[in-house]
């Protein structure tokens, strides 16, 4: 079963020859410095270039085992492309936002709707169409920020969580501005190549939001995303949010996206009962993908399989300080795998 065809089924819930290994791209980007280094390929020129773009997400794929390719590797080209400022980092430093386009959640003449024909956004775009050329047995994920993270990537998160609680119409209105510009976004990578979304939104922690506001300001713009690429394009999704949702109870069941990701706070038995019905994904410490020994990291991923994940993968973003080594070890414990 080649790699596409085993996380396709696996997102449906179908049967498979084993549990596929991925790490996603976006926020959980699959790109570390080791396999940059020896590809001859660094950030942050790959993060413009959707040629060098690509090549770092097939080498990932190659040189680590990683059973995915995607694009981009950060969280910030949306935020940008809507009005904030964006340092690029380095090779080992990722991208972060040095200043927002907006100065209160009602700065809405601020906010300009991504040009897909411009900027990263184009680069992004063109990359999938590049990795569906060259490596068409391999799953490509197109990654966008979940809504909440990218608002409060637009204005300063204080101010945009406050907003949650008193000023509620300003808060809707630019989650709604935000969700619109990610199906733009989204579309236009499916329609490159991509194969699969997945929304990354670690903003909408639980350690941030009550079960309450999940529901209402993350919840519906999550499902409104999964729903219409699923209905658009038949593509499937993963939604992963960072931190510990256990407050939110059964609320992560109400999800549409086909799977889920969790943090390692929340184990896969937990996550499981919290998320009947869904496929779940997760949940390797990324300290321990960083710092740890292989066999260590090859334990752990064994220790995810048999508590039931149906996809296997990091619990949140791998540091690009992480070893290639590490990253191999769960390649082999997917291997490991078959039924």
């Amino acid at each position: 079963m080649d790699q596409k065809t085993r996380l396709i089924r696996a997102l449906k819930g179908e049967r498979t020859d084993r549990r596929p290994f991925i790490c996603p791209g976006g926020m959980m980007t699959m790109t570390v410095t080791e396999v940059m280094e020896m590809e001859g390929v660094f950030w942050p020129e790959a993060h413009v270039d959707p040629v060098k773009m690509a090549l770092l997400a097939i080498a990932a794929n190659r040189r680590s085992g990683v059973e995915n390719t995607g694009a981009p590797f950060c969280m910030t080209v949306e935020a940008e492309a809507m009005g904030s400022t964006v340092d690029l980092g380095s090779k080992h430093i990722e991208p972060r936002i040095t200043a927002y386009a907006m100065k209160s959640v009602e700065d809405f003449d601020a906010l300009s709707s991504i040009d897909l024909a411009a900027g990263r956004a184009r680069a992004c775009v063109e990359a999938m169409s590049i990795l569906k050329q060259n490596a068409p047995d391999t799953p490509v994920i197109a990654n966008l920020s979940g809504p909440v993270s990218v608002a409060s990537s637009l204005v300063d998160a204080i101010p945009y969580y406050k907003s949650l609680l008193n000023n509620k119409k300003a808060a809707h209105r630019l989650n709604a501005f935000v969700v619109e510009n990610l199906k733009a976004f989204g579309d236009a990578m499916l329609q490159a190549g991509a194969d699969i979304v997945c929304i990354a939104d670690p903003s909408a922690s639980g350690d941030i939001l009550s079960r309450k506001s999940f529901e209402e300001f993350s919840l519906p713009y999550l499902n409104e995303l999964s729903d219409h690429f699923r209905s658009g394009f038949g593509a499937p999704s993963i939604v992963h949010i960072c931190g510990d949702v256990r407050n939110f109870g059964d609320a992560l069941s109400q999800i549409s996206a086909e799977a889920i990701s969790v943090d390692t706070i929340v184990g896969i038995t937990k996550l499981k009962e919290m998320a009947k019905g869904k496929v779940t994904m997760g949940n390797v410490s990324t300290y321990l993908l960083e710092k740890g020994e292989p066999g260590d990291v090859m334990k752990s991923g064994a220790r995810c399989l048999s508590k039931g994940v149906d996809i296997l993968a990091p619990a949140c973003g791998i540091s690009p300080r992480t070893p290639v080594a590490n990253i191999l070890s769960l390649s082999l414990a997917a291997a490991k795998d078959y039924e």
